[in-house]
């Protein structure tokens, strides 16, 4: 009885099916029309199918099966292009073909076959939703003829009649045999070429030049030559080769999109093992290009790389010291950015609570402590990252880790101010001093432990670079290479940080009432560490009162309200007008917590002669969930309207500099005018948040994305990290060119 539940439940889908294939048969094209298929023998061991598909049409990868029905011919796997990924209804996320589509196939080929009977199945849909059944053709294909081998007995006679002087030369292949070129067309904006390299021979890297001839509007685009076995080589030096195959792609620049024939020049030169090389060669193609779907200047997009994408391909082709010396370069830059600068009341901080036990080198070896532990954990924290798809830096910005590391700087500043002297108990002291000088009270670990706390708290900044570096790892799974940036890195981002060590014990006053008020100084500025941190997870009102206490309290010691002896010094003066400054400003602090405001920055904004520019809305963002942001953008693009999507987290530093400075520019206002502009917030890094970062391939804020109006992000113009105004305005027209 079941059996026949089962055929009646069969036959009832075979039914509903039917209106599916016949919707709108009347305006679908015959299956050999929407995808012409076409085969050829590319030499005697390769064969190529090549399909032209319709436009408004499409093939399935996954659907594509290949047999040979010839005995002594077996198919070696497929060699797929990479296509678009698709969420289909019947059969889930796929990948699919238009246009144009390529496949070629290796052979094993036994008993010098001749011909080949290929069967080719595929399965492909219209864009209006109707799906052809599964086709089948078979093709008859005639096999070049092999290159026999040399008979050696032949080739000694030979030799012996021409009297030749070099015995082996005729075993020398033609050199159209030893490196057999192909070049075949990808896609409309894509050339694929190849090398078939026969046993015993090599190709030159540095010897292969291509070029487009007899091609109007048509040439090539940046393209990267795989790298090859390094060789020793008696006439050219250290050079790379490629033995056995070689194949990559070209890309097209296309300011001419209607279909024409094309002339793909190619020259290059190879040797034989025996140490015979060829003369250098040139082989020219003609290749039929069709018609280009995409507008010259998308296409022209598609070739650019973002800034991060170029740095991933730096670490694919560049020698390990340029890489290296590369990365402490843009750590030098990252060191001017936001991200470093609460390191250095930090670091500071601990210097001057040696008091006049400080000296230079002893201030230098802390410095270095600090730099050399937050390098370390940012390469250790970067390659798990890397690898395993997850910010860990993210981890550490819950509200109970963030107090807590307030409250240590609260600890050190009330230290700073003389309540009370932190140090390890004596017994621990004695074991430390018998065991090193250098370690005596254990400070030096004390700062190591500060700074790896710091790179993973203080500063989870993203930057190119880092997501660059990041990419590269979770691409390649080279954790030495990646790890070995990330740690230069860091070193760089620690220069200033070094520099502040090397100078502290010549410029820190050793001895008096010079070395309490410094640490004053420096205890207030640990207060305005926590208070900077605090600001991630406590509301913007709260944090206004405790700036304006922070700067009312420090000027009431620096005699603000207090009259000057007659008799007072230059530096009595100084201090008072700096602390009547400190007091002025705390004072609109407290004013414009009571008018509601929670920008430090702008504390009477909304009253007076500021009204008018209050009225000025910002910069709204619309906020996506990311279940709905999909929708969103195509809602978008079917208004005709582009996107911005801005990746934000309360946590992130460089997201509050982004929308203090430069998404409050008048001028960055009116260059958005006519974007939706989407912002998804990330600061619970949820599992949807990190599907979603993990979708768009993001190690975290902040990222801004542009989607144009086919719902299509443009990858080359991604901004990773800080832009002020003028860079981000910049950004913003070149995504729009």
């Amino acid at each position: 009885m079941p059996f026949f539940k089962k055929i009646i439940f069969l036959c009832f889908l075979s039914l509903l099916s039917q209106p599916t294939f016949a919707l709108g048969a009347d305006d679908l094209l015959p299956p050999d029309q929407a995808f012409k298929v076409s085969a050829k023998a590319l030499s005697h061991d390769r064969v190529e199918i090549a399909w032209d598909i319709a436009d408004g049409y499409y093939l399935y990868r996954d659907k594509m099966h290949f047999e040979s029905k010839t005995e002594q011919i077996r198919l070696d796997d497929p060699t797929f292009p990479a296509g678009q990924n698709k969420h289909d209804e019947n059969f889930g996320d796929v990948v699919i073909y238009r246009n144009i589509l390529n496949v070629p196939i290796a052979l094993t080929v036994e008993n010098s076959a001749s011909s080949l009977q290929l069967s080719v199945q595929y399965h492909g849909c219209s864009d209006q939703g109707v799906c052809y059944p599964p086709q089948k053709t078979t093709f008859n294909l005639k096999l070049p003829t092999s290159v026999a081998k040399a008979d050696p007995v032949k080739q000694l006679l030979s030799g012996f009649q021409g009297i030749k002087l070099n015995l082996f030369e005729d075993d020398l292949l033609p050199p159209d045999q030893a490196f057999e070129f192909f070049a075949t067309v990808k896609d409309a904006h894509t050339l694929q070429v190849n090398w078939h390299i026969a046993d015993g021979y090599y190709l030159y890297r540095e010897k292969i030049q291509l070029e487009v001839v007899n091609a109007d509007g048509v040439k090539l685009g940046h393209y990267d030559i795989p790298r090859g076995a390094p060789k020793q080589d008696e006439a050219f030096g250290l050079v790379e080769t490629f033995h056995n195959e070689l194949g990559f792609d070209l890309p097209l620049i296309r300011s001419d999109i209607s279909a024409q024939t094309l002339t793909l020049q190619a020259k290059y030169q190879g040797c034989a093992d025996r140490g015979v090389c060829y003369p250098p060669m040139s082989k020219n193609i003609d290749l039929a290009l069709p018609v280009a779907l995409q507008p010259p200047t998308q296409q022209a997009e598609a070739q650019e790389l973002s800034e991060q994408d170029e740095i991933v391909q730096s670490l694919r082709k560049d020698s390990l010291p340029i890489t290296l010396l590369s990365f402490f370069g843009f750590g030098l830059l990252l060191s001017l950015t936001p991200c470093i600068f609460p390191m250095i009341p930090i670091l500071s901080g601990i210097i001057v609570g040696h008091g006049n036990r400080i000296t230079t080198r002893r201030a230098f070896l802390l410095s270095l402590s600090y730099v050399l532990a937050s390098a370390l954990t940012y390469t250790v924290f970067g390659i798990l990252a890397a690898l395993f798809g997850s910010n860990l830096q993210t981890a550490f910005q819950q509200p109970w880790i963030i107090g807590l590391f307030s409250a240590v700087f609260v600890v050190l500043s009330l230290s700073m101010f003389g309540f009370y002297h932190l140090e390890l108990p004596k017994s621990f002291q004695a074991k430390l001093h018998n065991s090193s000088e250098i370690h005596r009270d254990g400070s030096l670990w004390g700062a190591a432990i500060m700074g790896a706390l710091s790179s993973l708290i203080v500063g989870p900044c993203v930057a190119a670079p880092l997501a660059g570096a990041l990419i590269y790892i979770g691409q390649t799974g080279d954790a030495v290479l990646g790890g070995s940036a990330l740690f230069f890195l860091g070193l760089g981002m620690g220069v200033p940080l070094l520099l502040l060590g090397a100078s502290a014990g010549k410029l820190l006053p050793k001895a008096g009432n010079w070395l309490n008020s410094t640490k004053a100084v420096f205890g207030v500025i640990m207060l305005a560490v926590a208070v900077w941190m605090l600001s991630r997870i406590l509301p913007g009102e709260v944090i206004m009162m405790l700036w304006a206490m922070l700067l009312i309290f420090p000027a009431i010691y620096l005699s603000a309200v207090d009259p000057l002896p007659e008799n007072s010094s230059g530096w009595r003066k100084l201090w008072k007008g700096l602390g009547l400054m400190m007091l002025a400003y705390g004072l609109l602090l407290l004013t414009g917590f009571s008018l509601g405001n929670s920008n430090p920055l702008k504390p009477l904004q909304g009253l007076g002669l500021t009204t008018a520019q209050a009225a000025k809305p910002g910069i709204s963002f619309e906020r996506v969930a990311s279940a709905d942001l999909e929708a969103r953008i195509n809602q978008a693009a079917a208004n005709h309207q582009p996107v911005m999507l801005d990746f934000y987290a309360d946590w992130c530093i460089s997201c509050k500099e982004m929308e203090a400075y430069t998404f409050s520019d008048p001028r960055v206002k009116q260059a958005l005018e006519g974007y939706v502009l989407l912002q998804v917030d990330i600061t619970n890094n949820s599992d949807d948040d990190k599907a979603l970062l993990a979708k768009f391939k993001l190690i975290g804020p902040p990222s801004i994305l542009f989607f144009g109006l086919d719902s299509q992000e443009k990858t080359a113009h991604r901004i990773i990290g800080y832009q002020d105004a003028e860079t981000f305005i910049k950004s913003l027209q070149r995504s729009q060119s």
